[in-house]
């Protein structure tokens, strides 16, 4: 049990605990974004292109509800509600685009800065020391394969 809360501390001191806990608060704020856009912004458009059809309301009745004299409910209607799926559907769509877009862009700009040779965007130190390295370990290998054989061409091979 010591471990477990060790390894715990290990992992919110590392700070994966504020990532993850920023990542679900923006997220939650942007359901709510999206929610919006598609129930007031996407939605009402295409109510009107399919003459006012309100799609949130749309279902299959599987079962009407009965109903006694006196207009009280005896068995509830049930019923597959299609249109909140068809929101459902776009809310996902749309988040799936945005996230797609956002994680493209922000690859696009970690590969920019991975890139020793790109002078536009600064690239992280350890990048850096490694790409040294790589350069030196390179030329080493050429002193090294000139001392095997003096006189012929490391790069002619």
């Amino acid at each position: 049990m010591k471990k477990f809360f060790h390894d715990f501390k290990e992992f919110a001191i590392k700070g994966n605990m504020v990532d993850i806990a920023i990542g679900v608060i923006i997220g939650t704020a942007f359901n709510k974004v999206i929610d919006v856009m598609v129930k007031n912004v996407l939605m009402p458009p295409l109510s009107l292109m399919t003459d006012g059809i309100n799609w949130q309301n749309r279902k299959y009745v599987l079962r009407e509800a009965e109903k006694n004299a006196q207009g009280e409910v005896i068995t509830t209607e049930v019923a597959m509600e299609y249109g909140r799926l068809l929101e459902t559907l776009v809310d996902f769509f749309i988040i799936g685009l945005t996230v797609f877009l956002v994680v493209k862009a922000m690859n696009r700009l970690k590969n920019r800065a991975d890139d020793t040779k790109d002078t536009e965007v600064k690239t992280p130190k350890n990048i850096e020391l490694l790409d040294r390295v790589a350069d030196l370990l390179e030329k080493q290998n050429e002193i090294l394969a000139e001392n095997q054989n003096p006189g012929s061409d490391p790069t002619s091979s």
